[in-house]
């Protein structure tokens, strides 16, 4: 499995056409405590750089955005009941939902974790 990052502090993780899409460690850390996540259902058709997700927490609320385009196969119904996962473990058992890629070439330019590191040490 590939893991990409992208500047609005999304990865993903694509293993042949499916990927699982989270906010990475340092989204996280900058948002505080997550009280609440609301992610796409199963069947929602998600395009590059759209609004895919909004996270909560007690600092404030973001959108999560799509890193490719694609189809949701599954949302990860644990961030209802538990939406500290996303704290706890973001680039883990937080993941936000799974998609199919509609158009895998939208993975070129996208970050590798080396050059994701380096860009949030600019910020």
């Amino acid at each position: 499995m590939t893991r990409y990052y992208t500047i609005e502090h999304e990865w993903i993780e694509v293993d042949g056409t499916t990927a699982t899409v989270g906010i990475t460690d340092h989204a996280q850390h900058q948002l505080g405590d997550i009280v609440f996540v609301e992610v796409p259902a199963a069947g929602t058709t998600l395009t590059k750089g759209g609004q895919a997700a909004v996270v909560e927490s007690v600092k404030a609320a973001s959108d999560v955005y799509a890193p490719v385009s694609g189809v949701v196969s599954e949302s990860n119904a644990a961030l209802e009941a538990d939406p500290a996962l996303v704290n706890s473990a973001p680039e883990g058992d937080g993941w936000f939902f799974k998609l199919t890629l509609t158009n895998a070439a939208e993975l070129e330019g996208l970050m590798d974790k080396a050059a994701y590191d380096a860009w949030v040490k600019t910020l």
